[in-house]
């Protein structure tokens, strides 16, 4: 899939643009607070996770211990919806927000529809689809929202699922040199199992003679995060990246919006960058 192929899917303007976790630096993670924030602020796109509650729901958060955001020491997939819903997940980011509650995915799709395109990081440890990926594919066509919407996980295993059951849903896979992620997964090589069509390496692997082969030579587009700072996306579009994800997406929107101009720059100014 070239970048404009997946421009075009999305129905969306090249480089794309994500608010992470919703909008992050204004409201508590992965809450319709955030979501609100990112469209408040005319983020095209939204990030966002997705685990599967042992009651079968799909619940919009990002780490499996619900410890740092809601202060229970509970894993997700062993609690039921009620338990889920009956946590605060706003107080942590400031008092304002207390009594922001875990929202599931079909809230969030209420809330935004198609106004916005989505990433959906499947948060998955097994090998075998537990029932998650069947539920989110599910779930996105009956909302007639795979045209908005593309699929990510660091699982590759998660990835395969997905693309099993709907092929025609964009995927990605997630990778950094984080200690969680497994040193052999650690390059993007999650896409050789999977079978995936676009990368998502954290913005620290987008180097010129990556860019030039993943995405220039092997067309992979090439989504990043998690970019916070304008020089650095400023820098990241110039090597020609598909999309950003930030925590602070605001002032990056006058980048984004002027992207194709940016990577013309990029041609004739990134020394570092294969001719």
């Amino acid at each position: 899939m070239r970048p404009e192929q997946l421009s075009a899917h999305l129905d969306a303007q090249l480089p794309l643009l994500f608010a992470h976790r919703g909008y992050a630096k204004r409201a508590p993670e992965n809450t319709l607070a955030a979501f609100a924030a990112a469209r408040s602020a005319s983020i095209p796109g939204v990030e966002l996770d997705v685990h599967r509650a042992r009651s079968g729901e799909l619940v919009v958060v990002h780490d499996f211990n619900l410890k740092r955001i809601t202060g229970e020491d509970l894993l997700v997939e062993e609690c039921d919806i009620a338990t889920l819903k009956s946590l605060d997940a706003g107080a942590w980011f400031g008092e304002r927000f207390r009594g922001e509650r875990l929202p599931l995915l079909s809230e969030l799709f209420d809330a935004l529809a198609d106004t916005v395109y989505y990433d959906i990081e499947i948060k998955s440890r097994l090998r075998e689809d537990d029932g998650l990926a069947q539920e989110l594919v599910g779930l996105i066509r009956g909302r007639r929202l795979a045209r908005r919407c593309l699929i990510s996980s660091f699982n590759p295993y998660a990835i395969r699922a997905a693309r099993r059951l709907a092929p025609e849903i964009p995927t990605a896979i997630i990778y950094s040199s984080d200690r969680e992620v497994l040193p052999f997964l650690r390059h993007g090589e999650g896409r050789f199992i999977s079978g995936c069509p676009i990368l998502k390496p954290d913005f620290r692997k987008v180097t010129p003679m990556g860019m030039f082969l993943n995405q220039r030579v092997l067309g992979y587009p090439v989504i990043t995060w998690t970019v916070d700072e304008p020089e650095t996306a400023e820098r990241l579009l110039e090597r020609g990246v598909a999309g950003l994800i930030s925590n602070d997406p605001a002032p990056l929107l006058a980048l984004t919006e002027g992207g194709s101009r940016s990577r013309s720059r990029a041609e004739r100014r990134d020394p570092e960058k294969p001719q």
